[in-house]
């Protein structure tokens, strides 16, 4: 027996769950096929659970500050590894609980648990049922990378799926992946006093291509747990528990790793081909990302499926623009938002906009700088240290990306990404109002600063004159 839907979108996670808002509108005639845990990976082991060991060890690291304040007694501050841990789950579960309340107000009824292959180009069989529908969304989520040859010490290796379950942390863990992830993990548990050895092959942390930012993070954050770049790492069992990790020259003992090399699409068990789609060498199928449709088929993939922009808010974009199109009589066009990418590391690393890798051979570009170490607002806070650049048209001034590695670069990221996005120049921001004293004055500085460099200066009476 076949089940006949208009649609079905396989994977309950970010992507699959915005996908039906947009679907919904259009049909209540769907089905949600969802294969392993539900909750999504956001809050069950991603950028939730993660926030709250960060904020525990920035909670712990900040004692240094405090004592320089006048505040005594902080050196009787001790970690309890396994309290964290469980701090950790409670609030990811709080987590898990709000998105699971949405779905069981409406979604859950629609779920089938188990796991989905294609049968034919409109038809997928899971548990043994066959379901045919006019389109189907793919949002399988994705999964850590592991290399097969390190499976004979599987009992040893963490990922970001296995972290937060952990009882307790040994004293002694290696951070294989230096990403935004391997980069927030690896300096949460620094500071909670694990011995971290971080390694990455890049000769970058947290993705920066800016080379100046990137030198100034690795001084930084460096400081506080090794960092080794460069060179990829070979991990063998050291025969009395411990694990040998190379890179290059240099090796470590440690207890565990965490590997933090990157997730892989969960798109490989559909059975791709089946449906009668061309795939790549690496298994993927070619995806519009203006449409999220495969083309020449009913078939939208959205959130980690794809294997490209990672992050929620690109997920959430993405199952929307699926959940319309799957539909649709006309696929539409939807232009996608400025990129803007954060490490929740101290200090925090950003890029928004046009990465500078692929501006920095253009002639037309001129670049704003402010180092945090005297900002004001950092000083009060000590956290005076960081790099911010902001990329612009020399021509206009207008704003074409930035990096940075600064205190609060979180938010100084968004306010870039939102003046990036509705195409302002250096000149417009200057013109609005900045605070004294506040972080944004290092913004403010780094626009000065590029404006000294660009064209496009209004001409006439202005309410304030620039710098």
């Amino acid at each position: 027996m076949t089940r006949k839907v208009k649609a079905c979108v396989i994977g309950a996670g970010s992507a699959g769950l915005f996908s039906l808002s947009a679907l919904t509108r259009q049909t209540k005639d769907f089905v949600i096929v969802n294969s392993g845990h539900l909750g999504t990976t956001c809050a069950r082991v991603g950028c939730m659970p993660s926030k709250v060991l960060i904020q525990a060890a920035e909670y712990f690291h900040d004692r240094a500050h405090m004592q320089t304040a006048g505040l005594d007694g902080t050196d009787q501050l001790s970690v309890d590894i396994p309290r964290v841990l469980q701090h950790v789950r409670n609030l990811r579960d709080t987590f898990v609980g709000g998105v699971m309340a949405n779905f069981n107000k409406g979604p859950a009824k629609k779920l089938i648990e188990g796991e989905a292959r294609f049968v034919a180009a409109n038809t997928i069989e899971v548990n043994g049922e066959r379901i045919e529908a006019e389109a189907f969304i793919l949002a399988t989520g994705s999964r850590p990378i592991v290399p097969d040859a390190w499976q004979g010490f599987a009992d040893r290796i963490l990922t970001t799926d296995s972290l937060f379950e952990q009882e307790d942390l040994p004293g002694n863990i290696a951070v294989l992946g230096l990403g935004a992830i391997g980069l927030e993990i690896g300096q949460a548990l620094s500071r909670l006093g694990i011995k971290v050895t971080g390694v990455d092959m890049a000769d970058t942390i947290g993705g920066l291509d800016d080379e100046a930012v990137r030198d100034e993070a690795l001084k930084l954050i460096g400081a506080e747990f090794d960092i080794w770049l460069g060179a990829p790492a070979e991990v063998e069992d050291n025969g009395d528990g411990r694990l040998k990790v190379r890179a290059g020259a240099r090796e470590v003992l440690v207890d565990k790793i965490l590997v933090s090399l990157g997730r892989r699409p969960n798109i490989d068990s559909l059975d791709l081909a089946a449906a009668g789609v061309a795939l790549d060498k690496r298994g993927m199928p070619q995806i519009n990302p203006l449409t999220m449709q495969i083309p020449g088929t009913r078939l939208f993939v959205a959130g980690d499926s794809t294997g490209d922009r990672a992050l929620l808010h690109e997920a959430g974009d993405e199952g929307r623009i699926a959940g319309f199109n799957a539909l649709a009589e006309n696929v539409q066009d939807f232009r996608r938002k400025t990129p803007l990418a954060i490490a929740f590391c101290d200090p925090n690393i950003a890029m928004v906009g046009a990465r500078w890798s692929d501006l920095k051979q253009r002639g037309d570009i001129a670049v704003g700088e402010r180092n945090f170490d005297t900002q004001a607002r950092a000083r009060v806070m000590q956290k005076n240290a960081g790099l911010l650049r902001i990329y612009g048209d020399t021509s206009d001034g207008r704003l074409l990306g930035a990096a940075m590695t600064a205190p609060r670069g979180e938010h100084l990221a968004h306010h870039l990404a939102w003046a990036i996005e509705q195409k302002l120049t250096v000149w417009d921001l200057l013109a609005k109002p900045f605070y004294h004293p506040v972080i944004e004055e290092g913004l403010q500085n780094a626009l000065n600063d590029l404006a000294s460099k660009v064209g496009g200066r209004p001409e006439g009476l202005v309410e304030v004159p620039f710098a």
